[in-house]
């Protein structure tokens, strides 16, 4: 038995650290927290200083014993997980769990996993630092106490399954708020002008007026204006400018850049900087500090001189603006300055690259450049033209990196030609383009975490999964829309001739911008109009500041919580017994035969409109909203074409089609039993016979056999997961090297026989009359499988280990319990008085 015992978070940086020490060292995986709130109630005693309730999940007990029987057999044990305040925290649930002793146990940190910050670590052990591990527990527990009593209001009160978050929930507020700030926008238009001028020596300039003109009235009279004009430089100005790096990489920072430059979205970036972090490529990727140490600015020093060039080297240091940051801390770079490219896969290359350009690049040289301003005079009017651009005399840090912008707007200075005072030009034309004043930009991944980071809301380690969660729970999602037509005007200049010619643009495209959806929006109206404290912005930031200084030892955690509590809990009891119920309705008018209100609220699966109301003897009608329209903008007309739906549209093969409107988008039905599924741009309200029969015939030819196997068809189709092909009752993904639109009989019989022995290959243990087996799962894990059950077991569990009695009480565990019959109610009786009865939580 090894006398050291090493304990880090995961098994993949397990394997990496096990290769630097050596045989007197045995390095195990906790596999992030061992122990947490239980999922199925408060697990906070409020009336106790806010005391939290730990448990060790099931799936995580037998590693717990493991790791015991491991501790109790080495001399030391070293903790030696994240170094922020999760880690803190896996560090002491570890110390707590296994009965660690204080003078055996030592807790290491290390920014990046090599060999020399590793033996740096074990030389310089420190004890665990409460003062982070309260910090951790006070968001734990204020995050916990905030879900725990708001979410139930919202499931009585808005929708079941809703859910509220300290984070989660001002980040879909912002959301929001930038939407109605573009829905209430209104657009004016103007006229931009744009001029080509000839320098005589066959070089173009072009310019453009600085002020913008207001109508086209006044845009056609500058353009009389120039006609037989004639132009020259009136002014030169060139001046000495340079450019300097941006600092490393900070988490948002990665997050923000990641998503600009290699389209990455923010979880995504932080699953391929974990993998590059625990291949000890790169420094730890939780980080708001752009500090470098010496040793990395040596490193940075060194591969830019032998790279580049002496000159092109600066020492540089960086203080960053974030409230909170940690400076002690590193920003995140590469380990190794010599290795300009790594990673096991493509997107891991490319993320890798970007850190090392933008760490490279902060210790380079500025770029010294030469901008030079020009202005244009007419002899005809007082208006002047400019032209501005600038060239780069010395490259400095550009020869590496240039940070992008979210600025859609931004126009890149080009080089001008060679020009003097008093010089004469040709204009070849003019331009008056019709332009319009835009609203907002609504949000990108990058640009809320960018914002959230401003406001001081959240920290480094929140914004991947509040962006997760906040679309998982369907409050926000993708934009899809490529933009609408509009039409403008341009006028042009050119001979002395102007003319006019009418064009059209997309406009107010939203692709991949986040919107939010009907139930975002009405979740998030509930929460500002009965809890607007917790969703303001400067309380969420203040909250931060307070989990600061708790970090810092400069505030009790408990003394945090009871100021909260105090004001919080009166909230939550006032809301659930007198707030309304919150269906964000909106009356667009009356019905024309009938003088019933029509109205769109949010309904059981989603947004719905409604003629009638609960009142009207008779029942109200429904028809469920189409997926391109949302409560805040539909109009009357459109909600009176909702209820034209089913509308019988012909008959195919003798039975009649008709195209109605589901839970899940519009659909043609045909013969009583088949649904086929509108296509993106098919419009249920003018969807013609011809188009729902091609809709059909494509449907049959999907579905009808394209092989027989085994004496059972083979059918073919495409699912969220891709194309697959279906026989005997098992989908079976068909992946690249096949030409899935011209499969042959071989291929399929391979396909199938592949799937027959996979399916073989995952069963390890079967016990075949009790109906329950052990198969390989995903990631190395195994399941438990009875029925419908399913118990996955944690990696750490040989699943040859389990016996059957194990298996049928873990199965006994997560199968659903039955419901009891419902009791016929009592005839009601005469009430008496009696005191409510309370439940402390």
């Amino acid at each position: 038995m090894a006398k050291n015992l090493v304990i880090v978070e995961s098994p993949a940086k397990a394997k990496t650290i096990e290769k630097f020490l050596g045989k007197d060292f045995k390095v195990e995986s906790s596999f992030g927290h061992i122990a947490d709130l239980p999922s199925k109630e408060l697990g906070v005693d409020v009336d106790k200083d806010f005391a939290p309730k730990y448990v060790v999940s099931s799936d995580k007990k037998d590693l717990v014993r493991k790791l015991k029987k491991l501790a109790a057999a080495s001399d030391i044990v070293w903790l030696a997980s994240d170094e922020d305040r999760e880690g803190e925290a896996i560090a002491w649930h570890l110390a707590e769990q296994l009965d660690l002793k204080k003078e055996k146990t030592k807790r290491i940190v290390f920014n990046a996993i090599t060999k020399s910050a590793v033996q740096h670590a074990i030389d310089n052990p420190r004890t665990i630092d409460y003062d982070l591990v309260n910090a951790q527990q006070a968001r734990r527990v204020l995050d916990r106490i905030v879900g725990y009593e708001i979410s139930p209001i919202l499931w009585r009160k808005v929708k079941g399954g809703a859910s509220a978050g300290r984070v989660q929930s001002v980040a879909v507020r912002l959301i929001v708020e930038r939407e109605d700030e573009i829905l209430n926008f209104k657009s004016d238009n103007f006229f931009r002008i744009d001029a080509d001028f000839n320098t005589g020596d066959g070089a173009l300039l072009k310019a453009k007026l600085p002020s913008n003109l207001k109508s086209l009235k006044a845009a056609k009279e500058f353009l009389d204006k120039n006609k037989g004009a004639k132009f020259e430089v009136a002014d030169l100005v060139k001046k000495p400018a340079k450019k300097s790096p941006a600092p490393p990489f900070t988490t948002s920072t990665l997050q923000q850049e990641a998503s600009r430059k290699l389209f990455f979205n923010v979880s995504r970036t932080m699953q391929l900087a974990q993998r590059l972090y625990e291949a000890g490529l790169i420094t730890y990727m939780r980080t708001d500090s752009v500090n470098l140490s010496n040793e990395a600015k040596k490193g940075a020093e060194e591969e830019i001189k032998k790279a580049y060039g002496n000159e092109f080297h600066k020492e540089r240091n960086y203080k960053g603006k974030s409230k909170g940051a940690q400076e002690a801390h590193e920003a995140i770079r590469p380990t190794n300055f010599a290795l300009h490219s790594s990673g096991a896969d493509r997107d891991q290359v490319k993320l890798y690259e970007l850190i090392w350009k933008r760490a490279i690049a902060s210790q380079m040289s500025d770029a010294k450049l030469e901008r030079t301003n020009v202005t244009i005079a007419a002899d005809k009017h007082d208006k002047k033209f400019t032209a501005s651009g600038e060239i780069v005399k010395f490259e400095g840090f550009l020869k590496v990196y240039l940070e992008s912008t979210d600025d859609e707007d931004l126009e890149q200075q080009g080089l001008l030609p060679d020009l003097k005072v008093g010089q004469n030009l040709l204009n070849k034309r003019i331009l008056a383009t019709e332009r319009f004043t835009r609203p907002p930009y609504r949000y990108t991944e990058a640009s809320l975490v960018k914002q959230l980071e401003e406001l001081g809301i959240g920290r480094p380690s929140t914004y991947a999964p509040t962006i997760t969660t906040i679309q998982n729970r369907k409050y926000i999602e993708k934009g899809q829309s490529e933009g609408e037509e509009r039409n403008y005007v341009q006028l042009t200049l050119s001979k002395d001739k102007v003319s006019e010619k009418a064009l059209t643009e997309k406009t107010g495209s939203n692709k991949n911008k986040m919107i939010p959806t009907d139930v975002g929006r009405v979740v998030n109206n509930f929460l500002v109009e009965h809890f607007g404290n917790v969703l303001d912005y400067n309380f969420t930031a203040k909250v931060e500041e307070s989990f600061d200084n708790i970090a810092e030892g400069k505030e009790e955690w408990t003394d945090m919580m009871n100021h909260f509590y105090k004001g919080f809990h009166p909230t939550v009891k006032d809301v659930a017994e007198n707030a309304e119920r919150e269906v964000g309705e909106r009356v667009l008018g009356t019905h024309p035969e009938s003088g019933k209100p029509i109205s769109v609220r949010l309904g059981r699966f989603g947004a719905m409109a409604q003629i009638g109301s609960v009142e009207d003897e008779e029942k109200p009608q429904f028809a469920s909203l189409l997926p391109s329209q949302n409560l805040n903008t539909i109009t009357l007309d459109e909600v009176m074409d909702l209820f034209k739906l089913p509308r019988t549209v012909g008959e195919y093969n003798g039975h009649p089609v008709e195209v109605a409107q589901g839970r899940f988008g519009p659909y043609v039905k045909f013969n009583g039993k088949t649904f086929v599924s509108l296509e993106k741009d098919d419009d249920p309200m003018t969807l013609t016979f011809e188009r729902a029969a091609e809709l059909i015939q494509m449907k049959e030819k999907a579905d009808a056999p394209i092989y027989m196997y085994d004496e059972q068809p083979v059918t073919k189709g495409v699912g969220r997961f891709g194309p697959y092909i279906k026989w005997a009752g098992m989908f079976i993904s068909v992946n690249k090297k096949y030409d899935f639109d011209n499969l042959s009989n071989d291929d399929i019989e391979t396909l199938i026989k592949e799937k027959i022995q996979k399916e073989k290959d995952k069963l390890i243990v079967d016990w075949e009359e009790e109906g329950i087996r052990i198969e390989k799962a995903r990631w190395g894990r195994h399941n438990i499988i009875k029925g419908k059950t399913k118990v996955e077991l944690s990696k750490d569990i040989d699943p040859l280990k389990i016996t059957l009695e194990k298996a049928q009480e873990l199965i006994a565990k997560k199968a659903p319990k039955k419901k009891a019959a419902a009791k016929k109610k009592a005839p009601a009786k005469k009430k008496t008085t009696a005191k409510k009865k309370t439940t402390k939580k």
